[in-house]
């Protein structure tokens, strides 16, 4: 059974937003309302197409550029590389991957289900035994499938199969003589794919599906049986080479009539895939492309749905927006897609029936709890730029979205600030129904984290104040709590009840950062939020400050684990906490000498009563009580 859902964020910018004094509770001003309407046919989408790119094309083409032509897959059917076959052994307790919500997994380098543990570093994937601590696969995907940059892959596992995910370059643009028409060319220029491979970890691991899309990998999510892939593609329109000396008004105008010949299929990715039943291709269906209300961008995005359950990828059942969008945030039910990049110049743009200026995040929210492909259901914007997925949560019917308005300073005389607007469903729209704003005026949020219907925001500029809020009447939120400390937590993990763990920078009272700050939170009363216990390290860093996929927290024994590099961590090693109660203590360190670089640790997670940690060197299994080393599985 398919389940999950979609959302896609439109290019939206609002009124001026100027910081508040004070948190309070604005009387509403929304930007424009914002929704999605589909084509009336594919004549009206190739019009609405043309129009839009027509108002963004420069003297040097279209802003990101066209895409390639794409090309063809070899061959077809299952693919192996050597590696012993071996039943798989029975499920331990173990941890998961560090989301942002558990049923909605992320795509990353390691997965385990208990029974194995599936890795992914350096183009190859890898299959462990974590009972017998032993090798049991290996396929080196470089070479069964060569046009991709799988050593950046990543991976979702589902049973025994794994997905893989990976940008796939385009081929280089031969750049024409002069006073050629590159209509006339193979190719336009490249600008890279996403690429797809279905993996049996039945035995010998063996690839038994590929996909190939034009355009980049924005994120995917697994839920349920399904992965939806989400994935951003750009127009092949092939514009003409100068010839003599033009002005840039000039180039302009020859690339408009360029536009204007273009046919449908120049903006529409093309795919392919191969399976069981061998190679085959297809276009992205015009009937199938939605727009938002008021704009049409130059960008599609494509929702692909793989059903894990089958075995086979098939044609990835696509539907698509015109529109941007950087960020993916799901839940068991909703799946929604952020559109922030363009709207941080603080722009003007028309949308709807008004005009609005300054940053803005669009959102758009598709249903995928019914089988099938997803089903629109309503879509909207909120003032402020989008941190990351963390400043999105669905909760009880409504969306509560983070933001911070000019959080880079580029918006001449504003002061920025941060807030959160609370949305609701409402016909096609997502409608704000509340907000608190003015928080950390002159900051910009740093972290966030919503538990229920409290939500916690860092902001930092010299010092860190972490706001507490109390959601619970979504029409009237409000701040609760209040704590400034120095330094800032870059992520915000709950490490049992009434506790949060941050990891971040300590820093000077003027701002300047001083290493690696670990903090224990007491926020039991969200009046009274307190910091109980901290760990310091100076001049040292951990990548689980942005990536909270690095770190891990095991709740059945309090057991930490995070990245770090600086002075005396062997490179990268794992520093291992413990949190108890209200103590927060270092257990030691794991380092891998004499690998070199490649032995600094990315991930770790538990199986069993092991503690494993992983390099692009291999897997280390350690003792949690101790840390002493148990086994060693290089990455042969």
């Amino acid at each position: 059974m398919r389940r999950g859902i979609v959302a896609l964020t439109a290019l939206t910018l609002v009124a001026g937003c100027t910081a508040d004094t004070s948190p309070r509770n604005p009387p509403e001003r929304a930007p424009a309302a914002l929704r999605l309407v589909a084509f009336d046919s594919c004549a009206d989408a190739l019009a609405d197409l043309r129009a839009a790119a027509r108002g963004s094309v420069g003297p040097w083409g279209l802003p990101g550029g066209p895409q390639p032509q794409l090309l063809s897959a070899e061959g077809g059917g299952a693919r192996t590389a050597a590696g012993p076959a071996a039943a798989a052994p029975a499920p331990q307790p173990h941890s998961a991957t560090n989301n942002h919500e558990a049923d909605a997994d992320e795509p990353d380098l390691v997965k385990t289900d208990g029974k194995r543990i599936v890795t992914l570093t350096g183009g190859v994937l890898r299959v462990v035994d974590p009972v017998r601590r032993a090798a049991t696969g290996r396929l080196d995907l470089e070479r069964v499938a060569e046009d991709g940059d799988w050593a950046t892959g990543r991976l979702l596992l589902h049973g025994d199969r794994a997905l893989v995910l990976a940008h796939l370059p385009g081929s280089p643009e031969v750049l024409p003589a002069p006073g050629t028409d590159r209509r006339a060319l193979p190719h336009p220029l490249a600008a890279g794919r996403t690429g797809v491979l279905l993996v049996d970890l039945t035995g010998t691991p063996r690839v038994v599906g590929e996909y190939r899309v034009d355009g980049e990998l924005v994120d995917a999510r697994t839920i349920g049986d399904t992965a939806r892939v989400v994935v951003r593609s750009r127009p092949r329109i092939a514009f003409p080479a100068p010839v003599g000396d033009v002005t840039d008004a000039e180039r302009t105008a020859a690339n408009r009539a360029a536009i204007d010949r273009a046919p449908l299929e120049d903006w529409l990715p093309r795919y392919e895939w191969t399976d069981g039943g061998g190679r085959r291709s297809g276009q992205f269906p015009c009937d199938r492309l939605s727009r938002p209300t008021g704009h049409t961008g130059t960008a599609l995005l494509n929702l692909l749905s793989f059903d894990l359950g089958t075995g086979r990828l098939g044609d990835g059942d696509p539907v698509g927006v015109t529109a941007e969008g950087e960020t993916v945030y799901a839940t068991a039910a909703s799946l929604y897609v952020a559109d922030h990049r363009l709207g941080r110049a603080g722009t003007t743009r028309k949308l709807g029936s008004g005009a609005a200026a300054g940053p803005v995040t669009g959102l758009h929210r598709f249903d995928l709890t019914a089988p099938g492909r997803p089903r629109y259901v309503a879509s909207g914007a909120v003032p402020g730029h989008l941190l990351n997925q963390y400043a999105l949560s669905e909760w009880e019917g409504h969306l509560r979205v983070a933001t911070t308005t000019d959080p880079d300073g580029r918006v001449r005389g504003a002061t920025s600030s941060s807030a959160v607007y609370v949305l609701r469903t409402d016909g096609n729209e997502l409608r704000r129904v509340g907000a608190v704003t003015g928080l950390g005026r002159g900051e910009r949020i740093f972290s966030v984290r919503y538990l229920g219907d409290t939500g916690y925001v860092v902001t930092f500029r010299e010092t860190d104040p972490l706001y507490s809020l109390d959601l619970r009447d979504p029409t009237a939120p409000k701040v609760t709590g209040e704590l400034k400390i120095t330094g800032y937590s870059g992520h915000l993990q709950p490490v049992g009840e009434g506790l949060l763990l941050g990891v971040g920078q300590e820093a000077d009272e003027r701002g300047a950062r001083q290493g690696l700050l670990v903090s224990l939170f007491d926020v039991a009363d969200p009046a009274k939020p307190t910091r109980i216990a901290r760990y310091h390290r100076a001049g040292s860093y951990s990548p689980a400050e942005h990536d909270p996929h690095a770190l891990l927290f095991w709740p059945a024994s309090g057991l930490v684990v995070l990245p770090v590099s600086g002075p005396g961590s062997g490179g990268q090693g794992a520093l291992v906490l413990r949190v108890d109660g209200s103590r927060l203590t270092q257990l030691g360190w794991i380092t891998r000498p004499g690998v070199g670089h490649r032995g600094g640790i990315l991930r770790s997670l538990v199986v069993g009563d092991t503690l494993w940690t992983l390099s692009d060197a291999g897997l280390q299994a350690t003792d949690p009580t101790d840390l002493a080393e148990q086994e060693w599985i290089p990455a042969t």
